[in-house]
């Protein structure tokens, strides 16, 4: 298992690029939105700290670059054209080892109050 403190964040940006409430489309999650969002990595970025999905949960799908998933004591790299789901038992932190940009979209499912964030 991975011991070491997780970096605070650094070198991300985040663009909500839209929010669509989903309470009028299926009643039994009222207070929901479907939120998507554009992530840039700078080369050394880090998405921490270490945190879970438990009720919002989604799937990234990764444009540009290479970003690093940190769970469960693993490191997997994930280029262009790959990416993964983020359900409840999701806990994990993000990190861009490489020397260029890197670039997710990152599409989940949130309560009304975190849709602009």
């Amino acid at each position: 298992m991975d011991d070491e403190p997780v970096p605070e964040t650094r070198g991300v940006s985040v663009e909500v690029l839209g929010t669509f409430d989903l309470g009028p489309e299926i009643e039994a999650i009222d207070g929901r939105h479907l939120r998507m969002r554009r992530f840039t990595f700078e080369p050394g970025a880090v998405f921490g700290p270490l945190h879970d999905h438990r009720g919002r949960p989604g799937m990234v799908y990764i444009l540009e670059g290479t970003i690093t998933d940190h769970r469960n004591g693993v490191a997997t790299d994930y280029g262009p054209g790959a990416g993964w789901p983020e359900d409840r038992d999701t806990v994990h932190w993000l990190e861009n080892r490489g020397t260029v940009p890197a670039v997710e979209i990152s599409v989940d499912i949130v309560s009304s109050e975190r849709s602009m964030r």
